[in-house]
C-alpha cells in the first residue's frame, strides 16, 4: 500500500478517548487514508500499528471497530508531562494558534441610566474570560464599552433626576430606585462644593441640562468602579455621541451610497438591507433629518472595522434577538462577511434564587437585581465561575445558598479547593525535605489513577482552543471540575509525602511533580475564567 504525498490529509486528528480503556489517544486516521489508498480501514489501522510498535514512549497500539486506532504510553512517556507542565508554569495552555487576529469585543455596554443589572453582569464575566481566552491562543484583543449617551433613555434619566431633587415623582416612563435619588443629591453637592448654583434654583430646562452631564457622569463612573471590583476593565470606552458629532454617520451613509445600498423613499433615506439577508430595509435618516438609531451602528462598525479590526464581536441581551438580520445585513453592504468579520452573541437571563424563592429586585434600584446584590451574596469568584460556567444560550438560575457553601455540590468551591490542596500538599511536602529537584522519575507515575490525572492535565491547550474559538468560556470550567474530580482521586490514593519512618524516595519526589503540575494547571484555568486560586480554604 503506498500513498502519494499529496494525497495525504492536511490535519491528522488526535484526541483523548472518553473512556480510559481506550488508551490515551485515538485517531481516526486510518479511515482517512483508506479511501484514497483503495484498501479497507482495517487494513491501513494494521500498517500502521506496525510502524508504530516499538517505537519508543508507545506501550501498544489497539485497533478498535473498523479502523480506528487508541494508542496507550508507557509510564514515562506520558509523566513527562508533569515536568513539562511545572517548567512551562503560566505559559502553559497557552498557544499562538490565533496569533495575528486583531478582535475588537464589545460587551456589557449597558445604559448609564442606572446600575449594571444581572444580565449584564453575566456580560462582564463571560466577556472578560472570552477575552483572556482569545488572548491566551494569540490574538490581539481589545475590551471595548459602548457608551450610550445619545438618545431618549439620558433624556428619561434626566427628568427623573431633576424630580428627584425637587421632591417629586419621577416621570411615568422615568427611572426609579434610591440610586436616582443618591445621585441627584451628588449633583446638587457637588455643584455648591464648587460654588456653582444650586441646580434646583436654575429653571427647569438649565437644571435639567446640569443633571443629564453631571448625573451620566456619576452613574458612569459608578458602573466603571463597580467593574473593576469585579476584575473586569476596558480599553476603550466609545461614547454613541461622537459618532454623530464627528460626521462618522454622514460619512457611513456616503459608503453606502457609493456601494449602491442606499435609496430614498418618503422622505427617508434607507438601507436595501433585504437584498441582504434582513427581514425588511432599514431607515437610516428620518424624513425629518435627524438621524435612526441604526444609522449610529451603521457608523461604530464602520469605525471599528477603520481602526484596523479583522472582527468584531459584539456580546447582547436576550432581547436583541431580532437585531441580529440587520447588523449581519450591514456587515455586508460594507463589503465584509457576515459571521467572520461581524459575530454577534446572544445571552439568556439569569435569575437569582436564594431559600428556594427568586430574587426579584435590588434594595438599591428597585425594580432590577444588580451586580452589587450578587457580589454582596457570594463575592466576586463565586460570581464570576458561576456566571461563565454555563453557555450563554441557556438562561441560568444561581442558587445563592448553594454558591455559599463549603461542600463539593458548590463547582467553585470543588475547584478552588483542588488547588488549596495541591497548595497544602505542596507546604507540606517541603517541611519534610520532599524536593522535586531532588529527583524525578516519570516511570514511577504507573497508578490509574495517575494515568487519568495526566489525561486531564493534557487537555487544557485544546480545551482553551476549543472555548477561544467557540467562543464559550463555559468549558473551560467544566474542564476544571474534571480535573479537581481527578485530581480529588489520585490524593486519596497516592500519597506525596513519606508516612512515619518512611524514607524520602523518587516515588515521593515524581509525585510531587505530578501534584504541583495539577497545581498550575488549575491555576491557569481559574485565571482564564477571572477566578483567585487560594493556597489555603
Amino acid at each position: 500500500m503506498s500513498l502519494d504525498p499529496a494525497e495525504l490529509p492536511e490535519t491528522v486528528h488526535v484526541e483523548r478517548p472518553r473512556q480510559r480503556e481506550h488508551g490515551d489517544w485515538a485517531t481516526n486516521v486510518a479511515l482517512q487514508l483508506a479511501k484514497k489508498a483503495g484498501v479497507p480501514p482495517r487494513a491501513v489501522a494494521e500498517a500502521i500499528v506496525a510502524q508504530l510498535e516499538g517505537t519508543p514512549g508507545i506501550a501498544r497500539v489497539d485497533i478498535a471497530g473498523p479502523g480506528f486506532l487508541n494508542i496507550t504510553l508507557e509510564a514515562a512517556a506520558a509523566g513527562e508531562l508533569a515536568r513539562m507542565i511545572v517548567e512551562q508554569g503560566e505559559r502553559y495552555g497557552r498557544s499562538e494558534a490565533l496569533a495575528g487576529e486583531k478582535v475588537n469585543l464589545e460587551f456589557v455596554s449597558a445604559n448609564p441610566t442606572g446600575p449594571l443589572h444581572i444580565g449584564g453582569v453575566r456580560w462582564a464575566a463571560v466577556g472578560d474570560s472570552l477575552a483572556r481566552l482569545l488572548t491566551a491562543c494569540g490574538a490581539d484583543v481589545t475590551r471595548e464599552y459602548y457608551f450610550n449617551d445619545h438618545g431618549a433613555q439620558i433624556d428619561r434619566f434626566a427628568r427623573s433626576l431633576l424630580a428627584r431633587a425637587h421632591g417629586r415623582e419621577v416621570p411615568e416612563d422615568g427611572y426609579g430606585g434610591q440610586y436616582v435619588e443618591d445621585i441627584a443629591a451628588q449633583v446638587i453637592a457637588d455643584a455648591i462644593a464648587a460654588g456653582e448654583p444650586d441646580p434646583r434654583t436654575l429653571p427647569d430646562d438649565e437644571a435639567q441640562e446640569v443633571f443629564r452631564s453631571r448625573g451620566v457622569e456619576l452613574m458612569f463612573a459608578e458602573i466603571k468602579q463597580k467593574l473593576h471590583q469585579f476584575r473586569v476593565d476596558f480599553d476603550v470606552f466609545f461614547h454613541e455621541d461622537s459618532v454623530h458629532e464627528s460626521g462618522a454617520v454622514e460619512r457611513a451613509v456616503a459608503r453606502l451610497r457609493e456601494a449602491g445600498h442606499i435609496f430614498e423613499q418618503d422622505g427617508a433615506v434607507w438601507l436595501r438591507s433585504t437584498d441582504l439577508g434582513d427581514d425588511k430595509d432599514r431607515v437610516i435618516i428620518k424624513s425629518d433629518g435627524n438621524a435612526a438609531y441604526f444609522a449610529g451602528d451603521l457608523a461604530y462598525y464602520l469605525d471599528k472595522r477603520e481602526r484596523g479590526f479583522d472582527r468584531a464581536i459584539i456580546m447582547l441581551g436576550a432581547d436583541h434577538h431580532g437585531y441580529i438580520g440587520r447588523m449581519m445585513a450591514m456587515c455586508a453592504a460594507f463589503g465584509d462577511e457576515p459571521g467572520k468579520n461581524l459575530e454577534i452573541l446572544i445571552g439568556q437571563m439569569v435569575n437569582l434564587v436564594k431559600d428556594g424563592e427568586p430574587v426579584r429586585m435590588s434594595k438599591r434600584a428597585g425594580t432590577i437585581v444588580t451586580m452589587d446584590d450578587l457580589v454582596d451574596a457570594v463575592g466576586v469568584d463565586a460570581a464570576r465561575y458561576a456566571l461563565a460556567r454555563s453557555s450563554v444560550d441557556q438562561s441560568i438560575d444561581l442558587d445563592l445558598d448553594l454558591l455559599t457553601r463549603a461542600s463539593n455540590d458548590n463547582p467553585v468551591f470543588y475547584v478552588q479547593y483542588a488547588h488549596a490542596r495541591a497548595a497544602g500538599v505542596s507546604r507540606n511536602a517541603s517541611e519534610l525535605g520532599v524536593r522535586r529537584e531532588d529527583g524525578f522519575d516519570p516511570s514511577l507515575l504507573d497508578h490509574e489513577t495517575e494515568a487519568v490525572l495526566l489525561g486531564h492535565l493534557g487537555e487544557l491547550g485544546r480545551v482553551v482552543l476549543q472555548a477561544a474559538t467557540l467562543r464559550e468560556p463555559h468549558r473551560v470550567a467544566r474542564y476544571l471540575e474534571e480535573l479537581a474530580g481527578a485530581f480529588h482521586k489520585w490524593y486519596d490514593q497516592r500519597r506525596v509525602t513519606p508516612f512515619g519512618d518512611e524514607e524520602v524516595s523518587d516515588t515521593h519526589r515524581t509525585r510531587l511533580w505530578l501534584n504541583d503540575a495539577t497545581r498550575q494547571v488549575l491555576a491557569n484555568g481559574l485565571a482564564l475564567l477571572g477566578v483567585s486560586a487560594p493556597e489555603r480554604m
